[in-house]
């Protein structure tokens, strides 16, 4: 299920903060954000591949994670970035 890496350059150009930035928490929010929607797509057809909803669940607490420290480092960057990606309701 590799991203292809134009999808992952316009994602990486949407979200950083700058030139060259591809790991900034922003970025690997929104990358996590588009593999999780993919697998929960593949959940959806393919609903006994058990070791893949481990993975989507291991995807899910680390953008947690991150989301969690964004919040706590700079709250304006948060918001946007859970606006942007429609994470949250």
């Amino acid at each position: 299920m590799a991203l292809d890496s134009a999808k992952k350059s316009e994602i990486i150009k949407q979200f950083s903060r700058g030139e060259g930035d591809t790991g900034s928490p922003e970025v690997q929010v929104a990358l996590l954000t588009n593999r999780i929607q993919y697998l929960t797509e593949h959940l959806k057809i393919n609903k006994k591949d058990h070791s893949s909803r481990l993975g989507l669940l291991k995807l899910v607490g680390q953008r947690k994670r991150l989301l969690r420290y964004l919040k706590s480092k700079d709250f304006s960057r948060y918001s946007e970035i859970i606006k942007a990606l429609g994470i949250r309701g």
